[in-house]
């Protein structure tokens, strides 16, 4: 991006946010401000908004054609999990997009964990970042539903978007949510599944909470292409290593552009919260007609037997919760209903 960056660009760049809510020019800091403002009118009159249980505040509603470049928001870690994002791409009636904030941005768990990559970064304390294009031909509409008990005080957010011409072959952002408690016996999570179209694969984030002691992550991430049957085609040889890392991390953080492990936090009742995260940047998972993406839990068992140490798998009841980034054909299949 560097060595393009002296190049005259075509499209126009435009901001939303509680002090532009529309994006029009000019429409900035108009906002009247509250009562006992002690600087008055266009000096921070407006620079977040309050979200309600059971509302849906409208982050965006714009006509394209044009390219969301990068979202920024902040909110209070209680309402990671509680706040909804969704983002509708012309005129859809189901969102593309359906994942609760905190997990868009990589921050499961409740926990804000930094991180810089490509396409998120987590600053201090808690500023969530995402740079993942999102083009849209008509229209673009991002909403925050609050499905928790209590208000969303203060919503910060800023949705930077260039109005320009979109191409023929740009394919449209989707996240996915899913969770569950895999079984010992069939210790396996699907991340993905009951994708049809044409696209590509480009990222995962898991939120893992382990419940036995030991290593953990000894499971493959599978990804199935085109009409793959019982075995994938793409199979990877265990969690840490599909996050780029080895030898079970030693228990080390790390974050980089493409992959990482930013948490680990043990709690008093002996659960260990993981956080992880794999983009596929510059390597994309290309398919066709459709696409499912799973991941096995799977420990490794220490026995010592005659004073020598033997090594077995076993599976895990461990409780999981994913996002699926991926760029597909419009239109495309409803997503499973979010828990």
């Amino acid at each position: 991006m560097l060595a393009d960056l002296h190049r005259l660009r075509r499209g126009r760049m435009r901001s939303i946010s509680a002090e532009n809510p529309t994006g029009e020019p000019g429409g900035g800091a108009r906002a009247e401000p509250p009562p006992g403002h002690a600087l008055g009118s266009g000096w921070k009159a407006r620079p977040c908004v309050r979200v309600e249980p059971g509302e849906t505040a409208v982050l965006a509603d714009v006509a394209g054609p044009g390219v969301v470049r990068h979202i920024w928001m902040t909110l209070f870690p209680a309402h990671y999990g509680t706040g909804i994002l969704r983002m509708h791409w012309d005129g859809e009636s189901d969102p593309s997009v359906e994942v609760p904030v905190g997990e868009f941005f990589a921050c499961g768990h409740g926990i804000p964990a930094d991180l810089s990559s490509a396409a998120v970064c987590v600053n201090p304390v808690g500023g969530l970042n995402s740079y993942w294009p999102m083009p849209f031909r008509h229209r673009c509409r991002i909403t925050l539903e609050n499905r928790g008990a209590e208000p969303i005080p203060a919503l910060f957010y800023q949705v930077t978007y260039e109005l320009q011409d979109v191409e023929d072959d740009a394919a449209c952002f989707h996240a996915q949510r899913r969770c569950s408690r895999t079984e010992r016996t069939h210790p396996e999570h699907t991340i993905l599944d009951g994708v049809q179209g044409r696209g590509h694969y480009a990222g995962t984030y898991l939120a893992w909470t382990q419940h036995d002691e030991g290593w953990w992550g000894e499971g493959e991430v599978k990804v199935y292409l085109d009409g793959d049957g019982e075995h994938p085609t793409i199979c990877g040889t265990g969690t840490e290593d599909y996050a780029c890392g080895a030898w079970g991390f030693e228990d080390r953080t790390y974050s980089t552009a493409y992959a990482g492990y930013p948490l680990r936090s043990a709690r008093d009742d002996g659960t260990v919260l993981h956080g992880i995260y794999r983009w596929h940047v510059p390597d994309p998972i290309s398919f066709e007609r459709d696409l499912r993406v799973t991941v096995q839990a799977i420990g490794l068992q220490v026995d010592t037997v005659e004073g020598e140490h033997r090594f077995s798998l076993r599976g895990l009841a461990d409780s999981i919760a994913s996002v699926a980034f991926w760029y597909q054909t419009e239109p495309h299949a409803p997503f499973p209903p979010l828990p």
